[in-house]
């Protein structure tokens, strides 16, 4: 399997994971307050992630000044999504919470700019508008009609998950990052964040039954530790938008998750909106790789062609890219 491939492989299993965490958040959040719930699911993860680091450790930094500076604002803006997200599918259906945060495939690319080429060409938006065409025809589906409380915070969620999506592209760019080290610093920021708003609730949460606890692991084990770590190695491998567009088949995901184990029907309309999200997805990306991997021709300079000598190359300070430092990663 190619670097590409691979590339692409742990960003659709990360769509798959987050397509199925809707189910376990709604699920967890009828038992427990939306707070205690973030607080548990990063608490629970900022363990799992030490205790990976203190394994793997031998003689390097626990972390570096880049990791530090990367990780705090990540983590703030991460946080914001998750608390957005979770109070969204607590007011509305998993299906729709996974439908609405996928506008992010939308969003992303009008801030994304951290690609060295400009603007991405207009089949990409052509792409983007047949992913929101699918959103539609899957909210149509499954019964989607005035938007509520839920709906909307869901919306917000999008706009924010789309900052974040573009932030982990252009801090960890050039930066010799370890993605366990950046996840860990990022749950460690969510954990002191949700800590005094869910200190209260403690008892409640010792009290939970097998199979709360149940969703609060995999939530943090798999949404959260997995998800994070395969996020951030893989947007080091490729664009924001990129990567966008491939977590955007969450929602089908999503509706899978809610036929199979929810109890949702999939209608004619789910189908055909699945149907036109995963070839939306796979149109933008060869789309994006195409722009991204064209050589760029050279310009000829201006002095060059004033006196008639040898062209020359034109160093726009927009095109130009520095040197990319080496990422190390932890095995495993």
């Amino acid at each position: 399997m190619s670097d590409v491939r691979r590339t692409d492989a742990v960003l659709l299993l990360v769509a798959l994971v987050w397509g199925s965490s809707y189910l376990s958040a709604q699920t967890a959040t009828a038992a427990l307050p939306v707070l205690l719930v973030l607080f548990a699911r990063y608490a629970l993860s900022a363990v799992a992630c030490l205790g990976l680091i203190a394994s793997r450790r031998r003689g390097t930094r626990l972390w570096t000044r880049d990791e530090l500076r990367t990780g705090v604002p990540l983590g703030l803006t991460q946080a914001a999504v998750l608390v957005v997200e979770t109070y969204g599918v607590a007011h509305t259906s998993a299906a729709n919470a996974g439908l609405i945060i996928s506008l992010t495939i939308v969003l992303t690319p009008f801030l994304d700019r951290g690609g060295h080429r400009g603007t991405l060409p207009p089949s990409f938006f052509a792409a983007t508008g047949v992913c929101v065409l699918a959103v539609g025809l899957l909210m149509s589906g499954n019964g989607f009609h005035a938007p509520r409380l839920g709906d909307l915070l869901m919306l917000g969620a999008a706009l924010i998950r789309a900052v974040h999506v573009a932030l982990v592209g252009r801090f960890t760019s050039g930066r010799a990052i370890r993605p366990l080290h950046l996840t860990t610093v990022q749950t460690l920021v969510g954990t002191v964040l949700f800590l005094p708003v869910a200190a209260l609730d403690l008892p409640t949460l010792v009290r939970a039954d097998p199979a709360t606890w149940a969703q609060l692991l995999y939530l943090a084990l798999f949404c959260s530790v997995f998800a994070f770590l395969a996020q951030t190695w893989a947007v080091q491998r490729t664009s924001a938008s990129r990567a966008s567009l491939l977590l955007g088949t969450e929602p089908v995901w999503a509706v899978a998750v809610g036929v199979a184990l929810g109890g949702e029907h999939l209608t004619p309309l789910t189908g055909l909106g699945a149907a036109l999200m995963v070839a939306g997805t796979y149109w933008g990306q060869a789309v994006e790789r195409a722009h991204r991997s064209t050589p760029e021709l050279p310009l000829p300079s201006v002095h060059a062609e004033a006196h008639a000598a040898t062209p020359a190359l034109i160093k726009d300070p927009a095109c130009q890219t520095t040197p990319t430092a080496p990422t190390t990663l932890t095995s495993g």
